[in-house]
């Protein structure tokens, strides 16, 4: 009975812990692989910008104009849709009012 109890817990936290963590890990990766020129991406670190070019694991962002910064291609953390980056101007455009 024990033993069931012990193969029923590690179940459990196998459903828990490890499962969604290798979803995120897929859906980053996709991410990563869709990556290409013109997309408008936010990295871990909270910088926006648009992809300039792409090299194997290198991405060469434009952050303003004139302005670009060589980031690893796995810090991107995710696309700026349109609707996010037109809230982001709104706000942008209310600062400095």
């Amino acid at each position: 009975m024990d033993f069931v109890i012990l193969i029923a817990f590690g179940l459990l936290m196998y459903l828990v812990l490890f499962l969604p963590q290798q979803r995120r890990a897929r859906e980053h990766k996709r991410l990563i692989e869709s990556l290409g020129e013109g997309d408008e991406v936010l990295t871990n670190s909270g910088i926006f910008g648009f992809v300039n070019a792409v090299d194997d694991d290198v991405l060469w962002l434009e952050v303003a104009d004139g302005v670009e910064l060589r980031v690893a291609r796995a810090s991107v953390a995710n696309k700026v849709s349109a609707s996010e980056s037109e809230a982001t101007e709104e706000v942008d455009e209310d600062a400095d009012a």
